[in-house]
């Protein structure tokens, strides 16, 4: 069987250290999956703390797979016996929880872990947490984007960094990996996100990030002490977003950047399907704004910025898309979004179950649009930054 009509795929995302194998593994020789085999190899050299390896969507593995893997994975656990390596299986696939605790029985830094849940690894001990799923695949999704933007805003190795509104911490974990600031404080309101931020960060091995609790508007931060300063997807949650924005400026060095981005929740598309979906999402709008949020935001950051008193305004505008890797990435986002927003927001406001029906409707439409094979789906986000005068 030829490498080209091998129904399988193999792909490593950082957010999450994470090899994800998937579709069917059925090699006459070892040389056919070779370049699948280096990329597993790479990965388990490359990084420390834990690193996956997810084959809940590995439908079949031959034997001739199943040994070559054996041998990498093997390989990886005597050079380096204090990584650890994670296996996630899931029991739908009734052969793969046994097959790969096989390998856990002869390899001690290697165990193997049954999902069946919409969390990702390492997240079972915050699944009560509603908005971690959206947080952890929102991260990655941005991400391809952001990280060709960041330079172009003013972000450099080398640089002291604040990362404000830090959330869960995937942000400050992919930043401090890939652009290796000099300091980097994360800082957030949430004790609960900044217990699993510092968990995941152990997990990773990612030393060097300074997990700091405070209220973004009135920060416990000297004046003047940072290069950059990035606020991703918070102004538009705060009801007075201007006293965020003189925190950020005050800690930031003269002549240093102030990174933000927003939404614009209304400008979702999706085809076909289109009207429904246009519907629940200026819903979704109105349904914030019933809460003082303001999740129309995107566009504001020039004028916001401006006001704040920054100059050398860069803004620009980036669509995250069914097309960005996974499409069930996407479509786990616009999920958990009709989870939190109808099923909780919309009850919360006193929404009438009819209202709640259609609202709901269109999120599934979104969803049906992400995944259909000639489908189109979007999410439009504004990055900006603005620099502190001299």
């Amino acid at each position: 069987m030829s490498m080209l009509s091998m129904p399988f795929t193999v792909r490593f995302d950082p957010t999450n250290q994470e090899v994800v194998l998937s579709g069917k593994m059925r090699p006459e020789s070892a040389a056919e999956i070779a370049d699948a085999l280096e990329l597993v190899r790479q990965s388990l050299e490359k990084y420390s703390g834990i690193v996956y390896l997810n084959v809940k969507r590995l439908t079949h593995i031959n034997m001739t797979a199943f040994t070559a893997l054996y041998d990498i994975l093997a390989a990886g656990c005597r050079t380096r016996p204090e990584r650890k390596i994670k296996i996630v299986t899931s029991s739908v696939m009734a052969w793969s929880a046994s097959l790969f605790e096989m390998l856990a029985a002869s390899l001690p830094n290697l165990s193997v872990e049954v999902y069946d849940s919409a969390f990702y690894p390492g997240q079972s001990f915050v699944e009560d947490e509603s908005f971690i799923p959206i947080l952890r695949t929102q991260t990655k999704m941005t991400w391809r984007h952001e990280r060709e933007l960041l330079p172009r805003h003013g972000l450099r190795s080398g640089v002291a960094m604040a990362d404000i509104c830090c959330g869960i911490g995937d942000f400050a974990g992919l930043v401090q990996r890939e652009f290796k600031p000099a300091r980097l404080v994360a800082l957030d309101h949430s004790v609960r996100s900044l217990d699993y931020a510092r968990k995941v960060a152990a997990g990773f091995d990612l030393q060097g990030i300074e997990y700091t609790y405070g209220d973004a508007s009135q920060m416990l931060l000297r004046d003047d002490q940072f290069d950059f300063v990035t606020c991703r997807h918070s102004l538009q949650i705060f009801d007075r977003p201007e006293m965020l924005l003189r925190e950020l400026y005050r800690i930031c060095k003269p002549g240093g950047r102030v990174y933000i981005t927003n939404e614009k929740n209304s400008h979702c598309l999706g085809e076909p399907h289109a009207d429904s979906i246009k519907w629940t999402y200026e819903e979704v709008a109105k349904l914030f704004s019933h809460f003082d949020m303001d999740v129309e935001m995107g566009p504001k950051s020039r004028h916001l910025l401006l006001n704040a008193g920054f100059e050398d305004i860069k803004v620009d505008c980036f669509m995250v898309t069914n097309l960005d890797g996974d499409p069930q990435d996407f479509a786990d986002i616009i999920e958990a979004w009709e989870n939190v927003y109808a099923g909780e927001m919309a009850v919360r406001r006193g929404d009438s179950a009819d209202f709640i029906r259609r609202f709901r409707q269109g999120f599934k439409d979104h969803v049906f649009a992400a995944l259909h094979p000639k489908g189109y789906a979007g999410w439009p986000i504004w990055a900006a930054s603005g620099r502190k005068p001299l």
